[in-house]
């Protein structure tokens, strides 16, 4: 067995078993895609629905229940537009995506999320709106991070850039809407790009 045959062996057991344990790599272009939904939200939120200097934006408000709507179409255009590009790139390859993998991810992903998403809740019920932005940032970089034993790539990084965001955020709370924009916005925008020529180098070498 010459080298270059062995290194190609080697190459292809260490990609059986990472297929067997760990979720196909989510697609690089459904971050930039992430990316340009929350840069959207958020500027049509900061033009036509954050309240001006003299207003207060109160829990429960038509503005409020407004923002929120928005936040959630950001949140649902993301995923699907995820599963739809991720559930393509899997059969390309040939890859199953729904299995006992993608359950203990979405479980994983899933824990702190909502866990930070009913604390979120809870605060703004009280009327505490100021480290909002901070602990979006927060909660979401940790369900990245618990999430990405289950992932091909680099999904922990990105989830660690955001915990160290929100942590700036919080102290920095008068700039929490800018915080988030560069947190959902900028950082899935990079994340998606710098996974995009990832994939473009693999394809180039697997070809």
């Amino acid at each position: 067995m010459t080298n270059d045959n062995y290194l190609k062996d080697i190459g292809h057991i260490k990609d059986m078993m990472n297929r067997s344990s760990r979720f196909i790599s989510l697609s690089g272009v459904s971050g930039i895609f992430a990316g340009c939904y929350a840069i959207i939200g958020g500027l049509f939120t900061y033009y036509y629905l954050f309240p001006k200097p003299h207003e207060q934006l109160n829990y429960g408000s038509t503005k409020f229940f407004e923002i929120v709507l928005i936040a959630l179409l950001v949140l649902v255009l993301s995923i699907a537009t995820a599963i739809f590009l991720t559930s393509r790139k899997a059969k390309k390859h040939n890859a199953k995506i729904w299995d006992i993998t993608t359950y203990r991810l979405v479980i994983n992903f899933l824990i702190p999320l909502v866990t930070g998403g009913i604390y979120i809740i809870l605060k703004l019920n009280s009327q505490h709106y100021g480290l909002t932005a901070s602990l979006m940032l927060i909660f979401y970089g940790l369900a990245l991070v618990n999430a990405s034993k289950y992932t091909i790539g680099n999904i922990k990084y990105l989830g660690i850039a955001e915990i160290i965001l929100g942590l700036i955020c919080a102290a920095f709370p008068g700039y929490g809407f800018w915080f988030w924009m560069i947190g959902f916005g900028l950082f899935h925008i990079i994340y998606g790009s710098i996974m995009f020529v990832e994939e473009k180098k693999a394809s180039h070498w697997e070809s």
